[in-house]
């Protein structure tokens, strides 16, 4: 399977930076103290991607007979197919979100 990479991608997630000509406000927080929205994204679809390499090696493993515990096999499968089926619909409302905002603007 091949590895998910998102970096290069999430880059106009992240917002106008200070070379742009931006600047945090003076006084008080901004709200912006956590990590960013793309870093967020892109660690949890590193977690899908550990979670599917993981199931790989299970399945890999059993067929080969280095193991014979189904159970362990089926359960880190299981893991990798609820965490790719739940970033699929994070990402179907990330585009619904954006079909919308789009709309607006028109």
């Amino acid at each position: 399977m091949k590895d998910i990479t998102v970096s290069s991608h999430l880059k106009g997630l992240q917002g106008p930076g200070p070379s742009q000509g931006l600047s945090k406000p003076s006084g008080g927080t901004s709200g912006t103290d956590g990590p960013s929205f793309a870093d967020t994204l892109a660690q949890s679809l590193n977690e899908v991607n550990s979670l599917q390499k993981d199931a790989d090696v299970a399945i890999q493993d059993f067929v080969a007979g280095d193991t014979r515990n189904i159970h362990e096999t089926m359960i880190a499968v299981g893991k990798a197919d609820l965490a790719f089926r739940l970033t699929m619909q994070v990402r179907n409302k990330i585009v619904e979100a954006y079909q919308e905002a789009m709309r607006t603007q028109v």
